[in-house]
């Protein structure tokens, strides 16, 4: 089943796609990537187990394009690890973070970055199918 078809329940928009991301737990700090992000979370992949209800740090940068050179945005916030699933073929492990205490200004620019990014696909995917014709 495709991504697509699927009925979306969350409650803010989603970007699928790669952000470096630092995670500091108490006695931990990983970095990885995000495999999508939104205002109020983040999936990704990490290298450890890490307990669901675990509090944490979240560091990032969101890139974005102001005329013709890329500003970064630099996000940190509290949040805490709402699920982890493990990938057993690759000993890695799959954790979706909720952002629990975020700055209105923060949360903002995550809205604008995940909305920029998802206008960008609708207008590739609308010029991709206006060449095909």
């Amino acid at each position: 089943m495709n991504q697509k078809s699927v009925k979306e329940r969350r409650r803010d928009p989603r970007f699928f796609g790669s952000i470096p991301l630092k995670i500091s737990g108490e006695d931990f700090d990983l970095v990885t990537e995000t495999k999508n992000l939104s205002k109020s979370g983040a999936y990704c992949r990490v290298n450890q187990y890490i307990e669901p209800m675990t509090k944490l740090r979240i560091q990032f940068l969101l890139p974005f394009k102001r005329k013709d050179r890329t500003v970064n945005k630099k996000i940190s916030c509290g949040a805490v690890i709402v699920r982890t699933e493990s990938e057993p073929a690759n000993g890695a492990y799959n954790v979706a973070i909720f952002f629990n205490d975020i700055q209105a200004r923060d949360a903002a620019t995550l809205t604008d970055y995940v909305s920029n990014m998802l206008a960008s696909e609708a207008e590739a995917n609308r010029k991709d199918k206006l060449g095909d014709n």
